[in-house]
């Protein structure tokens, strides 16, 4: 067995920074104040909300009166979703979401759904792209919410989101669009400015090399939502409580390292996701991807099958050659249950339970990529010798 670690799993979480590290520290020994107390240690912490949460925003594009601190792309999704449905609970209002939504999303809607609310969802297409005709034949002026995640995790679509946003407000400009970008952000150029169909856009931490345990949502100007929580006033009175300053100023600087890194190797994760794309299709004989093409994808996710070899079976053969990859299955009472996402695709279950999600940070190296190719042929192929005895 090789003494490697090979983190393939980025899609699910990123090692932080040693620079984001050193900026959590900082406020964790030096700069501990309480950034709403009026003394200087209170000022200065402040100092450090204001400039982090316009490093966000200089990110996104937009103002940093429209950013908003949360503990994660799940509250982000949430606060953005019960936020809008509080307002129109007592309405006949409808909300519309797809098929393939993270659960921080589908969940919530779930939950609506049970309480009495209009929900619709919208199919995919086999790459995962949402179905435009249906998105039209639903909206009308009593929708008040669509939302749509720009990238999806599993298999890494990429929505047009400007032309759903377009069509949203053509059709019913009241309606507002939320767009889950955790999986865009960091990854996809995204200029909030140049999207005005977008109302609220959510974002997390931990998947740029920043800490777990803090995100942020963007409401644009004018929005109005409801706060799901009632405290001191902090975050605009929509997320009261103490912010969590050293998340926060990890955040910010998980940011601008993300940023130097991507200015560097602009082109980087593509190369990386089409050489193991490349090499694993190949080579190893009844596998294939799923979703969009390697080109039309995100550039950090690359979804694959083997078919009739279970994924979580893989992914454990993987990590005792230090390799880590995540499936696209959830596994719970030692069964496996077949993801939504590629359900909604419309892959067979031979192929289903044999997804691998391999997600890709700029760290990763293209000799590991390499290895990563030759240790899934290898235990493939010993999986399927052993499958025909």
């Amino acid at each position: 067995m090789a003494n490697k670690e090979i983190y393939l799993d980025n899609s699910a979480t990123t090692k932080p920074t040693k620079n984001v590290v050193r900026a959590m520290l900082k406020c964790l020994e030096d700069d501990y104040g309480n950034p709403s107390s009026l003394h200087a240690m209170g000022l200065a912490a402040e100092k450090i909300l204001k400039n982090s949460r316009e490093t966000v925003a200089r990110a996104l594009n937009c103002s940093a009166q429209e950013i908003v601190f949360t503990s994660g792309g799940t509250e982000a999704n949430n606060l953005a979703i019960m936020g809008v449905a509080s307002l129109n609970k007592n309405k006949n209002s409808r909300l519309v979401t797809s098929t393939i939504e993270h659960p921080s999303v589908l969940n919530v809607f779930n939950g609506l759904e049970q309480m009495g609310a209009k929900v619709c969802y919208l199919p995919v297409d086999q790459r995962g792209v949402v179905d435009l005709h249906s998105l039209k034949e639903v909206i009308d002026k009593d929708t008040s919410l669509v939302s749509i995640m720009y990238v999806n995790n599993e298999i890494g679509t990429i929505q047009p989101i400007e032309e759903i946003g377009r069509i949203i407000k053509q059709i019913s400009p009241n309606t507002l669009f939320h767009v889950d970008g955790i999986q865009a952000f960091g990854k996809l150029d995204i200029d909030l400015k140049n999207m005005p169909y977008v109302d609220l856009f959510s974002i997390s931490a931990h998947k740029i090399h920043g800490p777990k345990g803090v995100g942020a949502l963007y409401i644009k100007k004018g929005t109005k939502l409801s706060g799901m929580m009632m405290g001191g006033g902090q975050e605009f009175d929509l997320r009261p409580g103490t912010e969590n300053m050293p998340g926060i100023a990890g955040f910010a600087q998980a940011i601008v390292d993300m940023a130097l890194l991507k200015e560097k190797h602009p082109n980087k994760l593509y190369m990386l996701k089409e050489r193991l794309t490349k090499g694993i299709l190949d080579t190893i004989d009844d596998c294939r991807l799923n979703g969009p093409s390697v080109k039309e994808g995100a550039p950090h996710i690359v979804n694959i099958s083997f078919n009739d070899i279970r994924g979580e079976v893989l992914v454990h053969a993987l990590e005792k050659y230090g390799v880590f990859v995540s499936t696209g299955a959830a596994c719970s009472s030692r069964r496996a249950r077949i993801s939504h996402v590629l359900r909604a695709i419309g892959l067979i279950d031979s192929f289903a339970i044999g997804a691998i999600r391999f997600s890709f940070s700029l760290f990763n190296e293209m000799e590991e990529i390499d290895y990563t190719i030759n240790i899934v042929k290898q235990i493939v192929e010993q999986l399927r010798k052993f499958i025909r005895r």
